[in-house]
């Protein structure tokens, strides 16, 4: 009867030691997924990061148009997602799994309590009945000691041979059996009436106790696991509404993308400024003389004595950059046009300077091939190239709009730079102030330097402006916008220096721009002109091999040529390559051709040597 209770008590020690264990497994499962959750965190942020554009590089500048911005927008909602991940992650080990686990702790010390008064209360009702069943058996004894002595009596009292003094012992002893028989009675009695007494204390009330604790316990676990797994899909659902916002910021960031924004975006960075090429005249070869060059042409008409606006003496004619030039037939096939025949008269100033092409007759082309062949390679007229040098400070290496675009941007940062100094300029004045009103808080002579200083800076900034916006008019003037013929260049490549003077300039044309490219049948290479010209003859200017005088006034209206004043004294910095022009050089600033036969050329002995 008793073991019966034990075993219950053995199943429902199983049974809740069986649900801790459930306790401990979810636990353990809520720690995995905070886990997965922070290494998914983790790898989106590095994700984000990874493709975000690195600080001054070119991948900033690609984050302008808007299908780029809304992937950089998408970035950054990925690394507040990322977030978001990290908030169900501290959620859960806070609200669940760091309360489980202290819950936990708590259930198996209140267990042990339990079962421990359970054993306890089985014990002593084990007592009690062990107490009891004593108590049976000694008054058993006693009783069947009491018959055994009341038998003896009367035997001995029958018996007539018997002394009277042993029957008297025989009754006193029977009396005592009895006795002790009544008492043992008496004692079995209490004893069964407080067993009875313990038994329905134990089983009405200590044991009903204890299952009823037990049973509190196992129902308040029940209900906690319960509640655990209702927090942990709450902490998910809490960062919804914020990962949805994310999501809504991804999709507004999309719809942000304008095709149409992102093409003119392109068209604006990379127009050139330049416009189209003119249509080429026909050039009639039946006639018995040189062909003329149209105004349209791919070279810049200089013959029909109309005079072209002159930008600068250094300045050449810049091809339209997908125009085909094959150097080799150039070289060999075009003719060069004489410069003007010295004044015959008193008065020089009679001589037109863009005479028309004469007839003249070509060179044998084995020697234009043989002076082919022996120039020498202008591979240093890339050197700015290969070691990716900065451009030139007024950007003349680039197209006209770009040029435009690039020093408007300078204008406005120095602009910026001005206005930042005169603030600070300003603030010094104001402190100056209020030293001179209250010596006691500073010397005011301590800021005239810097006050000085800043005067300074703000007049070179000036100067930088004004330089940057003459160079700004001068591109605006240049610009296709305005009323200027537009006109194709042939450029005619000349043959490299005899003198091993190299220059970095294109191949260079006649100065009266009349030089025509012959048009082959055979395949031609193309050469896109490139902004580097200019660049390369402002980077290395061409040295000085002697000096000359003026015979004669030119007027160099052309582009290319320079004018020059009778007596007047020049430098010399080309020689005459054989076409009857002579490139000289005033100053720094103006340089041009001259006819040969104006001037009267003194070389240095040296530098013709060299």
């Amino acid at each position: 009867f008793f073991y019966s209770f034990q075993d219950q008590f053995d199943n429902l020690e199983k049974h809740t030691q069986w649900g801790i264990d459930v306790l401990e497994k979810y636990i353990k499962f809520v720690k995995e997924r905070t886990e997965i959750e922070l290494s998914y965190a983790k790898q989106l942020r590095n994700l984000s990061k990874k493709y975000q554009p690195k600080k001054n590089s070119k991948e900033e500048e690609e984050y302008r148009y808007t299908s780029t911005r809304a992937f950089l927008a998408t970035l950054n909602e990925m690394n507040d997602y990322a977030g978001q991940h990290e908030v169900i992650s501290e959620n859960m080990t806070s609200l669940i799994t760091g309360e489980l686990t202290r819950y936990v702790q708590e259930l198996k010390q209140e267990r042990k309590s339990h079962f421990h008064d359970g054993r306890k209360a089985q014990q002593h009702i084990e007592t009690c009945w062990k107490q009891l069943e004593a108590s049976k058996r000694r008054f058993e004894r006693d009783c069947k000691e009491a018959d055994r002595a009341q038998q003896y009596f009367e035997k001995m009292d029958a018996d007539i041979n018997v002394t009277k003094a042993d029957v008297e012992k025989a009754r006193q002893q029977a009396q005592l059996r009895h006795q002790m028989a009544e008492d043992s009675k008496a004692e079995y009695s209490s004893t069964l009436q407080k067993f009875n007494s313990e038994q329905h204390e134990h089983y009405y009330t200590h044991i009903p106790n204890i299952f009823q604790k037990i049973q509190e316990m196992e129902e308040r676990r029940i209900v906690r696991i319960g509640e655990s797994m209702k927090t942990f899909a709450e902490v998910d659902r809490q960062v919804i509404p914020i990962i949805g916002k994310c999501l809504d910021e991804i999709t507004k960031a999309a719809e942000s993308v304008d095709h149409k924004n992102d093409s003119q975006m392109v068209i604006e960075a990379f127009k050139s400024g330049f416009e189209p090429p003119g249509d080429i005249d026909f050039e009639d070869f039946t006639q018995p003389m040189k062909r003329t060059v149209s105004e349209t042409s791919l070279s810049n008409s200089r013959g029909d004595g109309k005079s072209e606006p002159k930008f600068g003496s250094k300045s050449k004619g810049k091809l339209w950059p997908f125009i085909k030039k094959n150097k080799l037939m150039s070289l060999l096939t075009s003719p060069h046009q004489p410069p003007p025949p010295p004044p015959a008269s008193a008065s020089p100033s009679a001589v037109p300077n863009g005479p028309q092409s004469p007839k003249q007759q070509k060179e044998p082309l084995s020697h234009r091939f043989n002076e082919f062949m022996t120039s020498k390679p202008k591979i240093h007229c890339f050197r700015s190239l290969k070691r990716g040098g900065a451009g030139p400070e007024d950007f003349s290496n680039l197209p006209p709009e770009q040029r435009r675009k690039k020093l408007q941007q300078k204008v406005d940062e120095l602009n910026r730079d001005i206005q930042k100094e005169m603030d600070s300029r300003d603030a010094l004045t104001k402190m100056k102030d209020v030293y001179i009103k209250n010596p006691q808080m500073g010397d005011a002579a301590s800021v005239d330097h810097r006050l000085a200083e800043l005067g300074q800076n703000i007049e070179k900034l000036r100067l930088e402006v004004q330089k940057f916006e003459g160079w700004l008019a001068e591109v605006e003037g240049r610009l296709p916008a305005r009323t200027e013929q537009p006109r194709r260049q042939s450029g005619v490549y000349e043959a490299q220096n005899p003198s091993g003077v190299n220059s970095c300039a294109q191949d260079r044309e006649s100065p009266d721009g009349s030089y025509t490219e012959e048009q082959s049948q055979e395949t031609e290479m193309k050469v896109p002109a490139t902004d580097f010209d200019d660049e390369f003859d402002d980077e290395e200017p061409l040295p000085t091999i002697g000096t000359c005088k003026a015979l004669y006034t030119f007027e160099g209206q052309n582009e290319g040529t320079i004018s020059v004043a009778e007596g007047e004294m020049l430098y010399v910095i080309e020689e005459d390559k054989g076409d009857g022009w002579t490139r000289i050089r005033r100053n720094e600033d103006e340089e041009g051709y001259v006819p040969t036969s104006y001037v009267e050329v003194y070389l240095d002995k040296n530098a013709k040597g060299a």
